[in-house]
């Protein structure tokens, strides 16, 4: 017997992304261009980034008096692909580049503008 094919291409994942949770962030592209927010959570698997406070989307939510919810229109931040977003300095203000650079036996991300550190 034969087997199907996927129609679905798989796409390699990279290790890492260049924003962690906790890091602040500004938007370069889309509907809240210029707006900083910190990342809450990274969808590693999606490519996505949840940050606090921007791409704020309305949903539809259906009431459920098992768990307790009501019904009605919600409120909701979406989730936004990382390449939307680059990392904040807060020294001078402006979003940059990062580097990694071994300081010690710890490897720290730095700005490439201002050579701040990232990692604390």
């Amino acid at each position: 017997m034969l087997k199907a094919k996927s129609s679905k291409k798989r796409v390699s994942l990279p290790l890492h992304y260049h924003v962690k949770k906790g890091d602040t962030v500004m938007v370069i592209s889309g509907k809240d261009k210029g707006k900083t927010g910190t990342v809450k959570r990274v969808f590693r698997t999606k490519g996505k980034v949840l940050v606090e406070g921007l791409n704020v989307i309305k949903k539809a939510v259906r009431p459920n008096p098992a768990q307790g919810l009501q019904g009605g229109i919600v409120t909701m931040e979406a989730p936004l692909f990382v390449s939307k977003v680059m990392l904040y300095d807060t020294k001078n203000s402006k979003p940059s580049r990062a580097k990694v650079q071994d300081i010690g036996e710890k490897r720290v991300r730095v700005a490439k503008k201002t050579g701040e550190h990232f990692d604390v």
